[in-house]
């Protein structure tokens, strides 16, 4: 008798033989614990994760590659733009020199010394010998009173009495033509239009560092009556909030700039050490609060001033006086935040020429970059670098 049920049979088993196979490739496809895939495509090489702080030897390549980029030996000044077809601003010249002090300060090499001395030539050559009478060169009393600042300082790293007599002439020339002897303060121009913070804390600042110098009583009263109207005029005690200027007597014109928050810390803080009362020291860390709490992103980076302007040099002023600060109370944490600025600047430098920008938290533009942008940065690694 034929069968005829065999063909069914082999239809099932096919069925069940192609099922099992199935089953199987993909158990080796899915399952595998023990490398019975292929082996996986080597990763790529990634950087070396970012340090939590840039070195001392780093501090010195960020200075030199500014140098490199933007120092005029001829002039023996600082061209605005990578460019180097002009000079920057005469008031940003002062700042520039404040940091090559700042370098020598921290490493003694006798190049930054010189640089020191290459520079108070150079402005003394562009800038009629400092001749504060020069209302061409000398337009605005804030302008003198930044290098009135760095020549007190200058004449206490060298010595150098020309320094001095400067500082003491240009001193004197801007009180007889700012201050206000009826309603107290600053005039920051000639016509008596405003009164701003950028001449009258850095009054103080000078005015300190001249009475450190020389112990001349009426430098310190001098600067303790301008922080004083300074404080009831342009600073807003509960938040730590520094106005920008006072015209009339309107209400302060309240903007927030690193460089106003700076300068009245530095006055702050020398009157603390000089005096010993805590209310100058509470001014200083509060306006520090406000500035790292209100003005800098949530992670703490500082605001990127300056689009294609000179307050991209704004937070190098800052630099400076939070340093101050950070010294004068070290409980207060600053430096740390400082090193974090510094360190995410550092990280997104442009690698082929070494300078930084005014926005920390993107890479540096490879294309034409300002002075004034890579400036503060470098300031920060100076004043915060490791002792090695």
């Amino acid at each position: 008798m034929e069968n005829r049920s065999l063909p069914k049979n082999l239809r099932k088993l096919k069925i069940l033989i192609a099922f099992l196979s199935l089953t199987i490739a993909i158990s080796i496809s899915s399952c595998s614990k023990k490398g019975t895939e292929e082996p996986a495509t080597k990763p790529p090489t990634l950087p070396p994760p970012t340090p939590t702080s840039f070195t001392a030897a780093e501090a010195t390549i960020a200075f030199n590659s500014f140098n490199t980029i933007y120092y005029s030996p001829a002039d023996k000044l600082y061209y605005s733009t990578t460019e180097k077809k002009g000079l920057a601003a005469i008031w940003t010249q002062a700042i520039y020199w404040d940091n090559v002090m700042n370098i020598y300060e921290r490493t003694k090499d006798p190049a930054y010394y010189k640089l020191i001395t290459d520079m108070y030539d150079g402005g003394a050559k562009r800038y009629d010998n400092y001749n504060w009478d020069n209302s061409v060169e000398w337009f605005i009393y804030d302008d003198m009173m930044w290098w009135i600042m760095s020549l007190t300082r200058a004449y206490e790293i060298t010595k150098n009495q020309a320094y001095l007599d400067k500082a003491k002439s240009g001193f004197a020339k801007v009180w007889s033509g700012s201050y206000d002897p009826v309603k107290g303060g600053m005039f920051w121009d000639f016509k008596h239009s405003g009164k701003n913070a950028c001449i009258n804390f850095p009054t103080v600042i000078a005015a300190m560092r001249l009475y450190n110098i020389t112990k001349e009583e009426a430098y310190l009263t001098k600067a303790k009556e301008i922080y004083a109207w300074s404080r009831i005029n342009l600073f807003d005690i509960a938040k730590g909030r520094v106005a920008d200027h006072k015209v009339g007597d309107n209400n302060p014109g309240f903007e927030d700039y690193t460089y106003n928050q700076g300068t009245l810390i530095g006055a702050a803080v020398l009157l603390y050490k000089n005096t010993n009362t805590q209310s100058y020291l509470d001014d200083a860390k509060i306006a520090a609060n406000y500035t790292k709490n209100s003005m800098s992103d949530p992670s703490g980076i500082l605001p990127a001033e300056g689009d294609w302007n000179e307050q991209g040099v704004l937070k190098a002023i800052f630099a400076h006086y939070l340093a101050d600060l950070a010294k004068a109370y070290p409980a207060g944490d600053y430096a740390k935040w400082a090193i974090f600025n510094a360190n995410t600047a550092w990280g997104n430098r442009d690698f082929g020429r070494g300078i930084m920008h005014r926005n920390y938290k993107a890479p540096c533009p490879t294309g034409i970059v300002q002075s004034y942008e890579s400036s503060s940065a470098v300031t920060f690694m100076q004043l915060f670098a490791p002792a090695n």
